[in-house]
């Protein structure tokens, strides 16, 4: 399809995200304004109890074909019934429009707003190109068979739904191509070794060199910089750099990619190989047409799970935050990374056109109204003109806002936390891993868990990773080396950790607690006790990490073993970490062999007791695969 044919209305979406009693929020992405209706629908007697227009003036155009749709409606909604909605425009509703978004049996899309929490699907780490399985596809074909009542009350996606900073070549390419179909903007750039968008695209090193382009700079004195003291650094620390996105347009692009199997049919996938892998007059090196032959198959597997995905977020209320990929590896990681990436206005730019993406593609549905009238015309500014200057403003308005956390009122109490923006920075050093949220940040948790009496809480990193990485971690930040590895955790700061310990040794929060967690790429569960404490609080750790993604094997199984030899809950050791006032027992996977550490794609699947305690803790892998994590039988 050719960008002067005519394009499907819907791009994107729609997206079910935020529904309670009182507001519906559906996100999509069309080719044009949505003038259309929305309508609601009591599955029971077939009766239409809601309908409201699209509101314009709230939709963003943020190229030639392209309209961010971020519709609230607000009223009296039925709740814990059988609903259906659907989206009536000229060109049709929505089982004409998409007529694959519908299970069996369907007119419309049936879901239903339920005011409990006690069975979620969550999750994190979706890589296009990871080899492995897209577990979202296993989710959507569970989720067909089941009844309106069987169904999860929500999906919990806690950071990196997209890999702005480990792109694929024929993804890289399938995004340009998309950009230029949808006419999205062009832009320009300040202190950078191109000078615009078009420029980039056209670029000789485009394709798998743009670590060459991104920007790079002087580490603070260690040994090494005394040896060399002319050895710059990149900024942007991913390994696999290659390819990361810069524009807003790609990121854009990059969201459309990965939740829309319609945007693929608006592209040639054989596109770089047709033109004999010339880029910008030159050709690609041999290992580098090789890598996009190697990642072409899984690319295509990608895509082909696309439908199911679009139809399981189209059904299920979908939550979001964000973690490092979804902008950068390593984002705000360390204090010299900030200071080094937002003194520098291209890394500056990038990162913050990563930001209005998430914005608009992830952030504005989970909470609305946390999102003021000044953004909105901040937005509109940029994009009906296009300018440097309005560009920057959006970007500094976003640098500056502390709404990105939520809670979901439902029951348990769903409490979200931005575990990227708001760091407890280390005064100490300047390569020291920040604490992933500031004491400010850490009290205003608090409060929202007091008087609670069962609480779910959505964190990017897990709370309580696997000791001996984190013993790895450690050493790695002593060495002065913490981006190496990723020395992100939450006991990597003493000041953030000791309050976050304190928070769950507070007598009036709750009883239960149940934390999801991503990030790893690997799945785990623990029970923890406090240890000093005979009414200790029941605490829950669980990690389901990536939907489509693993860690490298042997590395993962030998720090299983080591972690499973040196730090059980009765451990010396133990008194040697800042957790030392809990107890951590690690609940064994129902698989062969003695592994707690799952390391396959997967999405998580939890079920709570009436009192917020975990029933049933299960992934479903990619390969559509249930590994149930029982009980621990020894009394805790």
């Amino acid at each position: 399809m050719t960008a002067n044919s005519a394009l499907p209305l819907i791009l994107a979406g729609p997206i079910l995200r935020k529904t309670t009693a009182n507001e519906l929020v559906i996100w999509l992405v069309t080719s044009q304004p949505l003038q259309a209706t929305f309508e609601l629908y009591d599955e029971a007697n077939q009766g239409l109890i809601h309908q409201a227009e699209f509101d314009l003036s709230s939709q963003l155009q943020v190229g030639q074909h392209a309209h961010v749709v971020c519709a609230q409606f607000k009223g009296e909604f039925p709740t814990n019934i059988a609903l259906s909605y659907d989206i009536q425009t000229a060109q049709g509703r929505l089982a004409d429009l998409i007529p694959e978004l519908l299970y069996q049996q369907e007119s419309r899309p049936v879901f239903k707003i339920s005011t409990k929490a006690d069975y979620l699907l969550h999750g994190s780490c979706r890589n296009p190109h990871h080899p492995s399985k897209d577990a979202l596809v296993q989710a959507d074909l569970k989720v067909a068979k089941q009844t309106l009542e069987q169904r999860p009350d929500m999906l919990m996606m806690s950071g990196d739904q997209i890999y702005a900073d480990h792109v694929a070549g024929p993804m890289l390419d399938a995004i340009h191509q998309v950009i230029q179909t949808l006419g999205l903007y062009d832009e320009q750039f300040t202190d950078a070794p191109i000078s615009s968008s078009q420029q980039l695209y056209s670029h000789p090193w485009c394709y798998y060199h743009r670590d060459k382009l991104l920007p790079t700079y002087q580490p603070e004195p260690r040994l090494l910089n005394r040896l060399f003291p002319h050895v710059q650094e990149p900024i942007f620390s991913s390994r696999e750099a290659e390819n990361h996105l810069i524009s807003f347009s790609e990121f854009f692009a990059m969201y459309l990619m990965v939740w829309s199997p319609t945007v693929w049919q608006l592209v040639n996938l054989n596109h770089l190989a047709d033109n004999n892998f010339v880029q910008g007059g030159e050709k690609l090196s041999a290992a580098t047409q090789n890598n996009w032959h190697t990642e072409k198959p899984i690319i295509e597997q990608f895509v082909a799970g696309l439908g199911n995905s679009q139809r399981l977020m189209a059904h299920i209320p979908t939550y979001m935050i964000f973690d490092d990929h979804d902008i950068t590896d390593d984002w705000n990681l360390t204090v010299g990374w900030e200071k080094a990436a937002y003194e520098n206005p291209f890394s500056k730019r990038i990162i913050g056109n990563g930001l209005v993406a998430y914005w608009l593609c992830q952030g504005w549905g989970n909470e609305p109204d946390n999102f003021t009238s000044e953004l909105l015309a901040l937005a509109k500014r940029y994009f009906s003109s296009q300018s440097t200057q309005s560009h920057d403003d959006l970007i500094n308005y976003l640098y500056t806002f502390e709404r990105w956390h939520y809670t979901i009122d439902a029951s348990p109490k769903v409490v979200v936390l931005d575990t990227r923006t708001r760091r407890w920075r280390s005064e100490s050093r300047m390569n020291k891993p920040s604490g992933l949220m500031d004491w400010e940040a850490l009290i205003e948790f608090q409060q929202e868990l007091m008087h609670q009496d069962k609480v779910i809480i959505i964190s990017a990193a897990p709370m309580f990773g696997v000791k001996f990485i984190e013993a790895l971690q450690k050493s790695m930040t002593i060495l002065g080396q913490p981006l190496l590895i990723d020395a992100e955790n939450w006991m990597a700061h003493p000041g953030s950790a000791n309050t976050l310990l304190s928070i769950f040794t507070h007598t009036k929060t709750p009883t239960n607690f149940v934390i999801l967690s991503g990030d790893v790429h690997y799945s785990f569960a623990y029970d923890i006790k406090l240890r000093f404490r005979k009414s200790s609080p029941n605490i829950f750790q669980i990690t389901c990490s990536g939907f489509k993604n693993q860690f490298p094997e042997p590395l993962l199984s030998a720090c299983d073993w080591i972690d499973q030899a040196i730090y059980s809950p009765r451990s010396p050791l133990n008194f040697f970490t800042k957790r030392k006032r809990l107890k951590v027992y690690k609940r064994d996977p129902d698989t062969e062999g003695s592994k707690r550490l799952v390391n396959t794609s997967a999405i998580g699947e939890l079920k709570l007791d009436s009192h917020g305690k975990p029933s049933d803790i299960s992934i479903l892998t990619g390969e559509g695969k249930q590994v149930h994590f029982p009980p621990i039988e020894q009394k805790l």
